[in-house]
């Protein structure tokens, strides 16, 4: 069985897609699609930068959805039905539109109108994020627990892999849980480069804006279940995906649960549609003994 895994943000790199959309028509629509759709070059944008203008939420969550729909629509009939998707943080949005739980225009605008939302409530209450190497998660979570206070907060927002997390809050409140994990004998704790406290109730005040879109956008049930970030399990029935891409925004991203859902429902092997590798990286952690390729390039697409 087949499994389905779109990658999410910090995957988008200056020149992402290009060759691909330069060795497939179906990708080249796919990229002149989302160009007409937002109404300004988002190809230009990737295939040339500038960088710090594709790194900018609002642009990167946009480009990352459209070069994993142009991946898949190049590779849907070589993988054939797979049995589950899922994708990391915006890639859920991704794993829905292959899924056909909304379509891709609506997808677009709905990626880019979260990333406007997540911007901007990083721009009005400042947070970052940190990820933690190689420290047991219940450690994790009782520093984030300690290191916390009325106004100030930390929580574990990525549970990506054995031994790999990410913890996202306000920044002091961040720097006192990097100060406890390395303490308790985290092997590293590494600030990121991001532009909010992103998967932390920082990112409440973009939840009613996001919600008030989604109700406007007609769902349909998934034609393969995708598994949610929020709870690890499939969804199956579109009334619930819209309610858990919401919650998604303060809620952490339970990511080796939803590997494990997946090995557990029968697959065996797995395709990361998209910019980069990550996912397939992280995927050798959480399950060593399935099979995972990352499709990005022509000439990935050509190799599998």
């Amino acid at each position: 069985m087949v499994g389905l895994l779109f990658p999410g943000q910090g995957t988008q790199f200056v020149g992402m897609g290009k060759d691909l959309a330069g060795a497939s028509a179906a990708a080249a629509r796919t990229w002149a699609e989302a160009d007409d759709i937002l109404g300004f070059a988002l190809s230009r944008l990737c295939f040339e930068g500038p960088e710090d203008e594709l790194r900018a939420t609002a642009n990167a969550q946009p480009a990352i959805l459209v070069h994993s729909i142009a991946a898949h629509r190049v590779m849907s009939e070589r993988i054939g039905r797979a049995a589950f998707a899922a994708g990391h943080s915006l890639g859920e949005l991704s794993a829905h539109v292959a899924a056909g739980t909304l379509c891709f225009a609506d997808g677009v605008r709905a990626v880019r109108r979260r990333g406007e939302l997540m911007q901007q409530s990083g721009r009005d209450r400042p947070g970052t994020m940190a990820a933690i190497l190689a420290l047991d998660e219940s450690a994790v979570e009782q520093a984030c627990r300690e290191a916390s206070t009325a106004a100030e907060v930390c929580v574990l927002a990525n549970y990506n892999a054995p031994g790999q997390v990410v913890v996202s809050g306000d920044v002091a409140a961040v720097e006192r849980v990097i100060l406890l994990v390395k303490a308790a004998g985290a092997r590293r704790a590494i600030p990121l480069s991001v532009s909010g406290a992103f998967h932390s109730p920082l990112m409440a005040p973009a939840q009613p804006e996001f919600a008030a879109l989604l109700d406007t956008i007609p769902f349909a049930d998934p034609g393969i279940p995708v598994v949610s970030n929020v709870t690890g399990q499939p969804v199956r029935e579109a009334r619930l995906a819209g309610e858990l891409l919401v919650r998604q925004l303060t809620a952490p991203v339970r990511w080796t649960a939803c590997i494990a859902t997946m090995v557990d429902g029968g697959v065996r092997s797995f395709f990361e549609l998209g910019p980069g590798k990550v996912l397939t990286g992280l995927l050798r952690r959480i399950a060593a003994d399935v099979e995972g390729r990352a499709i990005g390039t022509a000439a990935d697409a050509r190799a599998a």
